[in-house]
């Protein structure tokens, strides 16, 4: 059996560990895998009948290619955000159906978010038996509890957070740091409540100025450093504000039009309570490095159960972890719903922080 891979959407620390339990796996039922290199990008720009575009575009992994990737960050394959349906040349679909097909691949492992698993369930859908792995750092693949990339993701923001209180509390300021987070802000809500901030803002709940200020300044003032520490999502939104929403944030840093929400509270800082503001936009940082333990040990584990699926003639699923177990899920799970943070049992809206209604019985993230 030959097997093509592919990741697709942001890079997250956890990739290379699946990738390398994929081939291992794979290698272990002699079987081939070949990696397609920057998602659906590089399958479309694949010309079958020529080989220097197939040696651009792909290639073989083996044992011995994917020795020690599993302690590095990033993806080795390469990324690109697209999908195949939404090219200006209409879909295609049929293109990458037809550059699978030519390359004798039997079946596709697919490592991605939201947007590259769509597809995947619609390559699904075409008749081409598929494995979706979920990952992302912003936790928010419908279906799974758990995607790769996230655990590293929230440790890197303690870190950060928690260093920049060295320099927040020298200036007496209001410490303001903004976290990736479009439509869900598990990430914000996670990394605040194990970094101990203040106050969290998440993109489920627009953030009230005039009450979440006046708790900053009080905090501000209670503190025996004279400082207070604040997370926003970058999804976040501030009440009366109109915006121009998802299309913005869907787009790369450097292409937005408007200044990101982090900018904009430390603005309504400075404006309203007259005090200094640390002002720090995490971003890629959240995501770049070697991955955790926790990303290691699932994507080793989400790359074994992909071959494990495909061993049984079981594709068309998702693997997934679910109150603490492996398992998998349709392909098409995932559009099924959206997944964000349980509003009434892990925030307090009026006070901008987590809340624990119950810790007995729940996984081991609380969601």
């Amino acid at each position: 059996m030959r097997i093509g891979i592919l990741t697709g959407g942001g890079d997250v620390p956890g990739l290379n560990p699946c990738i390398r339990s994929i081939t291992l796996s794979a290698d272990d039922l002699g079987w081939e895998v070949v990696g397609f290199r920057r998602g659906w990008e590089g399958v479309l720009g694949i010309d079958p009948t020529d080989s220097e575009s197939i040696a651009r575009g792909s290639l073989t992994l083996t044992r011995e290619g994917v020795r020690g990737i599993d302690r590095t960050g990033g993806t080795i394959l390469h990324t690109s955000r697209l999908d195949p349906r939404t090219l200006a040349a209409g879909d295609q679909t049929t293109k990458v159906l037809d550059v699978l097909s030519a390359m004798g691949v039997d079946a596709m492992i697919t490592l991605g978010g939201d947007g590259t698993l769509r597809f995947s369930a619609h390559l699904s859908e075409q008749g081409v038996p598929v494995i979706s792995i979920p990952k992302t750092m912003d936790n928010d693949v419908y279906g799974t509890d758990y995607c790769i990339g996230f655990s590293t993701a929230v440790s890197r923001s303690v870190e950060a957070i928690n260093a920049l209180r060295t320099t927040v509390e020298s200036h007496e300021r209001i410490g303001v740091i903004e976290l990736f987070g479009r439509r869900s802000g598990e990430t914000a809500l996670l990394a605040g409540f194990l970094a101990q901030v203040d106050r969290t803002v998440i993109s489920e709940v627009p953030a009230d100025l005039d009450r979440l200020l006046p708790l900053l300044e009080e905090d501000k003032r209670s503190s025996p450093g004279h400082y207070a520490m604040c997370v926003v999502s970058e999804g976040a939104r501030l009440e009366g504000e109109n915006g121009n929403g998802d299309s913005q944030l869907s787009r790369s840093a450097s292409e937005r039009d408007d200044i990101g929400v982090g900018h904009r509270l430390a603005r309504a800082v400075k404006a309203r309570l007259g005090c200094g503001v640390v002002l720090q936009e995490l971003a890629y940082l959240m995501r770049a490095g070697e991955p955790d333990a926790m990303d290691r040990m699932v994507g080793l584990a989400f790359g074994g159960l992909a071959i494990q699926l495909l061993q049984r003639g079981e594709a068309g699923r998702m693997v997934t972890l679910k109150g603490g177990n492996y398992g998998h899920v349709p392909a098409g799970t995932l559009l099924e719903g959206i997944k964000s943070v349980d509003v009434p049992s892990l925030y307090d809206r009026t006070a901008y922080r987590a809340k624990l209604m119950r810790v007995e019985g729940m996984p081991m993230f609380l969601y």
